[in-house]
């Protein structure tokens, strides 16, 4: 069925159950199925409708999840904006053939207002959909197959971001959106997904994939609100949440604080791991202080979440050094440096097809073709398959680093620093960070007769391309190592200064 009629049919057979808490209140079904249908007609009065695109800032509520059905239900192209963009990337967002913008009172911003404004709730210059009159017209599905449904962003070798189009045929076949073709592993995080801790951004894919196990199979989406704790584990504790996705770095931290300040999070029973590289060490333990609860997802904003190791896994000591096994319907070919394809066990380009692969780059048909060809995506992670189908990683060939669950690349970032006055040259690399998954380590060779100053460096970099972006550390050095290669030696660079 094209999505979101899925979602809409499992509101419908259970209308009195519970799909949201939020801030003390409660949301049924029924209530969340009437609150899209509202906002659809609401949306669809002021001009949006099938292939018009609307970009969507707001904090995560129950309206702004019931805003994005809405505006799928009508077909349109529903583009994520994440919190923290730099002002230049914030314009090229906006700037992916945009129609609207659709904020709330805590999100709404000047710069946002380039395009006509509407709004949940009361806000200046915004024109509030929840108060638009409900005419009782019926919510039906206007969506076409092929046109994009969501664009999604990654950063950009350059610094800007990159659009990638997903489908709304792509969504229509995507595992998480579809109960009726779950596999064992599908519903096991539906049921254990019964009461989901829901938090980030509806921005993320990630975010939204998800959370729809857990509303497509009869759960519900909690939403904590801060008490200035960190959410894991003691929002795990206070809402006695069952399942959610969690970040490396959130895990270790979380993993810390329960040998400092123990809480009970004995309700548990589904956590994902995903956003960067974990050891296998560090899987086990958590696994083993956790208990059999623990998954490890692998995926990209192009393509979803493509793999997945299973507590059953972890608890059989099978393929802890990887990321497990891909979702049914996902192939995966690991080829060489000429695309010829390698056997099981030889490392290479780690190449996906499936049915929700990205259709492309939004506006970027060079570098959509040099990463989509015949159907398939270079992932431009280096990995091997075993003899079980387990997926290992080895690295990346592009120079990028996993920052809170998010790529940024180091030439913008070098770009960056090397256009002060004071930096002759600049290199950067990442490394394990425990906080972040991944740091960003920049190291400057100064220009002659200057002292460069770290802080306003790091002002520089945060200014251009965002929070990210800037480095954990900046090293002054009086050259570059070379490799053999005769290119800069990054990680003679790590070793040697950090």
């Amino acid at each position: 069925m094209l999505f979101p009629h899925p979602l809409f049919d499992a509101l419908r057979a259970a209308p009195g159950t519970t799909a949201f808490e939020h801030a003390g209140r409660t949301v049924s079904r029924g209530e969340l199925l009437d609150l899209i249908r509202r906002l659809a007609g609401a949306l669809a009065d002021a001009g949006l409708g099938p292939g018009r695109a609307v970009a969507v800032r707001t904090s995560v509520t129950p309206e702004a999840f019931a805003a994005h059905m809405a505006a799928h239900a009508l077909g349109c192209r529903v583009v994520g904006i994440r919190p923290g963009y730099a002002p230049g990337q914030l314009a090229d967002v906006l700037g992916m053939d945009v129609d609207m913008v659709l904020v709330d009172p805590a999100t709404a911003a000047p710069e946002l207002f380039t395009r006509p404004a509407l709004s949940l709730g009361p806000c200046a210059q915004a024109v509030d959909l929840l108060a638009h009159p409900d005419d009782g017209r019926p919510l039906t599905v206007q969506a076409r197959p092929d046109d994009v449904a969501a664009l999604v962003f990654t950063s950009g070798s350059t610094g800007r971001p990159k659009g990638c189009s997903i489908t709304y045929r792509a969504l229509s076949e995507h595992w998480a959106w579809q109960p009726r073709a779950w596999g064992p592993v599908a519903a096991a995080l539906a049921r254990d997904f019964e009461r989901y801790l829901l938090f980030g951004t509806l921005a993320s894919m990630v975010v939204l994939e998800f959370v729809a196990p857990c509303l497509l199979g009869g759960g519900t989406a909690v939403i904590p609100e801060e008490d200035g704790r960190p959410l894991f584990p003691y929002a795990i504790e206070r809402h006695r949440i069952t399942g959610s996705i969690i970040t490396v770095p959130r895990i270790f931290q979380m993993l810390r604080l329960l040998d400092e300040q123990p809480a009970d999070v004995g309700s548990l029973r589904a956590l994902m791991v995903s956003g960067s590289p974990i050891s296998a060490k560090r899987l086990a333990a958590a696994a083993e202080r956790l208990g059999p609860v623990v998954y490890q997802g692998y995926g990209q904003t192009e393509a979803g979440n493509v793999a997945m190791l299973t507590p059953e896994h972890i608890a059989a000591g099978r393929g802890l050094d990887s990321v497990g096994r891909p979702h049914p319907g996902v192939e995966i070919s690991v080829r060489d440096e000429d695309g010829w394809e390698l056997p099981p066990g030889e490392t290479g380009e780690i190449h996906i097809r499936s049915p929700y692969v990205m259709s492309g780059y939004w506006g970027e048909e060079e570098e959509t073709g040099d990463t989509l060809r015949d159907g398939w995506l270079n992932t431009r992670d280096l990995g091997h398959v075993d003899d079980g189908g387990f997926l290992h990683l080895a690295g990346r060939t592009r120079d990028a680093i996993m920052v809170n669950a998010m790529v940024v690349y180091a030439g913008p970032i070098e770009r960056a620093l090397t256009a002060h006055p004071d930096v002759g040259e600049a290199y950067v690399a990442g490394a394990p960070d425990e906080d972040t998954g991944e740091a960003v380590h920049a190291f400057v060779v100064p220009a002659p007769g200057r002292v460069p100053d770290p802080a306003v460096l790091s002002a520089l970099v945060r200014d251009e391309l965002g929070d990210d972006s800037v480095p954990k550390t900046i090293t002054m050095v009086p050259g570059v190592p070379v490799a053999a290669s005769g290119k800069p030696d990054k990680r003679a660079l790590l070793a040697r200064f950090l």
